[in-house]
């Protein structure tokens, strides 16, 4: 199909052009999910051996079928906003805004988490930041400014900068493999059970540790508003960026243990780098520049998501107009602002050292605000299929089980802090709706 722009008109706004094609999407998925994470499991997988891969298959294969299920509800809709549209649609006002609440928080409490990451990957080439908390609150402040800027301009600025990045970051990836095929002895594999506990216990540990790595995979539904043919592009991508990022964990943590002793890894604070000595002496260096570009590109896509999500509540007219004012560019302005200041913030109280429990928990909470919005798609799937698509409601049934794995494994205390953001939600929700149909 050509890649001809169509525009649409939104009440209130300025006319918006499809500018977003299926690679943007697809970098989205596969740029948000692949971050820092990736760079270290390999190490924290060791001790379990090689079940370590049931647990890699277990969450592959659930974040397949949540990425099917996100995938036929894109294809219902042309709106921008991803889950916050499916639970509206399915559940109402409220239910609605309280998934687009909380995901939106999970995107501005993890933007300093990762921009924090960048910036240990970053004194690998300037020493002198190890030494200065200063120096790297500014480095971090400086890259979520820049690349919110770059959103601000437009659409496919930030597009394209989320393309160039993935495939980047794809590059030190795929090179580690390729080394692992050449290179990797399989006498270096750790054994089948090292720990052995049941199958069933280091199954679900594994798991547990794996499935944080696919968190986004929902990312590339959100600008469905701005994307061509967005109901055919945007499942086709999540569809595809899941099963990329599936395979890429699964061949680059066989490759990093074959490339280094079982011994050797479990006690690596830099596993893929290990693995990079037998590129030379550049191959260090080389994943440490990868992992910079992958946590900035998953930056990228966060930073770029928090401003879809108030943007679509505010088309909805359950938040202010003011969210949804666009640039020239087409980017929704302040809710970049407002998203980029909410998360300098917490990233200021971080490195103030008097709130680091307490951004600890709201870390948490981010991840746990990120699945309870792919929970409540699984329903509105569920809900939609019941009667007409058996066989797509048992699909998302099964999402829905391993969503709630995730869940609870994220533990009580986390739990109850998502409760406490759900519950801050509800005068929010009153308070906007009453602000925005006042303007």
């Amino acid at each position: 199909m050509a890649d001809i722009d169509t525009v649409t008109e939104t009440p209130g706004l300025a006319p918006k052009k499809r500018v977003l094609g299926f690679w943007t999407c697809w970098s989205l998925t596969v740029g948000v999910m692949i971050g820092s994470g990736i760079f270290l499991l390999p190490a924290v997988l060791a001790p379990y051996g090689l079940m370590s891969f049931a647990g890699w298959m277990l969450t592959g294969a659930g974040s397949i079928v949540l990425a099917l299920v996100l995938g036929r509800l894109a294809s219902r809709t042309t709106r921008t906003g991803g889950p916050y549209v499916y639970a509206h649609d399915a559940f109402g006002d409220l239910p609605g805004f309280l998934v687009a609440w909380g995901y939106w928080a999970s995107i501005w409490i993890a933007t300093p988490a990762i921009a924090i990451a960048f910036v240990g990957y970053l004194t690998v080439f300037i020493p002198a930041l190890s030494d200065s908390a200063i120096g790297q609150a500014g480095a971090a402040l400086a890259l979520i400014w820049t690349l919110t800027l770059i959103s601000i301009h437009g659409v496919r600025d930030a597009g394209f900068v989320q393309i160039i990045m993935t495939f980047l970051k794809l590059i030190p990836l795929f090179l580690i493999i390729g080394l692992g095929v050449v290179s990797g002895s399989p006498d270096n594999l750790p054994a089948a059970n090292p720990t052995g506990q049941p199958f069933f216990i280091v199954l679900a540990t594994t798991a547990l540790l794996t499935m944080w790595a696919f968190a986004g995979l929902e990312s590339g539904t959100l600008p469905a508003g701005q994307v061509k043919d967005p109901q055919k592009t945007v499942p086709r991508a999540v569809v595809i960026g899941t099963i990329t990022v599936t395979l890429v964990y699964l061949a680059a943590t066989a490759a990093v243990m074959m490339l280094v002793p079982a011994e050797t890894l479990e006690n690596s604070t830099s596993p893929f780098a290990d693995a990079a000595r037998g590129l030379g002496e550049w191959g260090p260096k080389l994943i440490a520049v990868g992992a910079l570009i992958s946590t900035a590109g998953s930056l990228n896509g966060n930073i770029f998501g928090s401003g879809q999500i108030p943007m679509a509540v505010a088309i909805d007219r359950l938040a202010p107009k003011i969210f949804a004012k666009l640039s020239p560019g087409g980017s929704p302005y302040v809710s970049l602002i407002v998203s980029a200041t909410l998360g300098s913030l917490l990233l200021i109280a971080n490195y103030s050292g008097d709130l680091v429990d307490t951004f600890t928990f709201l870390l948490m909470m981010s991840t746990l605000a990120v699945l309870a919005p792919l929970f409540i798609s699984v329903i509105a799937e569920i809900r939609h299929s019941w009667r007409s698509a058996k066989g797509w409601a048992a699909l998302a049934g099964l999402g829905g089980l391993y969503a709630a794995f995730a869940i609870f494994g994220s533990g009580l205390a986390v739990i109850g802090w998502g409760v406490l953001l759900v519950l801050v939600g509800i005068p929010v929700f009153y308070l906007g709706r009453w602000l925005s149909h006042r303007a």
